[in-house]
């Protein structure tokens, strides 16, 4: 299973033939793309309701991805979160199962500590089953793959890369997921034809024996839509 998206489902405007004509945002980029990765839930959250009708709104086999809030990541820095995880997951939660993975993403400043990522991720399995992905930007997180493997966290590819390993997927090797936000110009610019080449070709490897996902975020000109629609479908290569 491959899945392609964008961070956000904004459709710009050069790309908007692409999509359904009808429904919200939403609904039309669901008519061609199977996820999104939701980042505003790093900032503020989202009431139950909201993540109900955003679940209603696209077809069955559509998933979401939920950044964790940075309370959790930024602020406690993983410490004493049970009661943030709990708000949290009774939020998102409301998506049942179109919540397709949750993602830890942690602070370039945070350094790994065995028993602080030993308990956080025990505590998070032990309200949440589904998919998890990290992804640390602190180089001593190298140091964490066997605690990724014992509670089933995946571990983000990043282009560009922000530390020596992540530029592949790590961690449980059950679930990858690829985030890419833009080269030369992060965010901004798109990626040409032998980059989504080689990485389609990444992609459907991958794809042998585990769930994969690949969220593009170089949204800030709106090359994301384009870069994930010329992922699933190029011209020359059947879809994904």
């Amino acid at each position: 299973m491959v899945r392609v998206g964008c961070a956000g489902w904004s459709l710009p405007r050069e790309y908007a033939d692409d999509f359904a004509a009808q429904g919200t945002h939403l609904q039309r980029y669901a008519s061609r793309l199977s996820c999104v990765e939701i980042n505003s839930s790093f900032y503020r959250p989202h009431r139950p309701q909201t993540y109900a009708r955003w679940a209603a709104s696209v077809p069955d086999d559509f998933r979401f991805s939920i950044k964790v809030p940075k309370q959790i990541t930024h602020v406690q820095r993983l410490r004493d979160c049970a009661a943030a995880l709990d708000e949290f997951l009774a939020q998102c939660g409301q998506l049942g199962d179109k919540l397709g993975c949750l993602l830890v993403q942690l602070p370039p400043s945070l350094a790994f500590e065995e028993q602080v990522a030993e308990d956080f991720f025990r505590c998070l399995r032990e309200r949440f089953v589904g998919h998890v992905v990290l992804e640390p930007r602190h180089a001593s997180w190298v140091e964490a793959e066997p605690i990724l493997l014992t509670h089933r966290i995946a571990r983000a590819a990043v282009d560009p890369s922000r530390i020596a390993t992540d530029i592949t997927p790590g961690g449980w090797r059950g679930f990858r997921y690829w985030r890419l936000h833009g080269s030369p110009r992060i965010y901004h610019d798109a990626y040409g034809a032998e980059y989504l080449a080689h990485l389609r070709l990444l992609l459907a490897q991958a794809a042998s024996d585990a769930e994969v996902w690949c969220i593009f975020d170089n949204t800030a000109s709106g090359a994301a839509t384009g870069d994930a629609l010329r992922t699933i479908a190029p011209p020359e290569n059947p879809p994904l």
